[in-house]
């Protein structure tokens, strides 16, 4: 069960960077700043930008979108399991534990966010973050 959890972990770890992998990388006569600004690189997901400040708003959106995503299709998740247990105790447990975890999950990920923000922009007052 570890093993299967910790190959998953790997595969996803080498999409993301199979993703973020300039195109200049993959094509020769390509240039990496094709349709982005000067401050960003044309990726396979799109214009990545390089500057910090602005990397880190890009990636903050990246990945609450991809939690949020995840939380979603966990609840769907969940939701068919319950329907479908046919009033099994066990199974409607199972199921409701993930529907559960997934809502968790999600506001955890909201708080932090809350946090993220009411920290570096109310409390620190750092520059460049919205």
């Amino acid at each position: 069960m570890l093993k299967r959890r910790l190959m998953v972990i790997v595969a996803i770890i080498g999409i993301i960077m199979i993703l973020l992998v300039p195109k200049i990388a993959l094509a020769d006569n390509a240039n990496v700043f094709d349709g982005c600004s000067d401050t960003s690189i044309n990726t396979a997901i799109g214009c990545v930008p390089v500057d910090a400040t602005a990397f880190t708003q890009w990636l903050l959106k990246f990945v609450f979108g991809i939690a949020g995503g995840i939380a979603f299709l966990l609840m769907v998740y969940g939701f068919i399991q319950m329907s479908t247990s046919a009033g099994d105790p066990k199974a409607v447990a199972g199921a409701q534990e993930t529907v559960t975890s997934a809502i968790t999950g999600l506001m955890i990920c909201i708080f932090a966010l809350f946090l993220l923000r009411l920290i570096t922009v109310n409390i620190l007052h750092i520059p460049g973050i919205q």
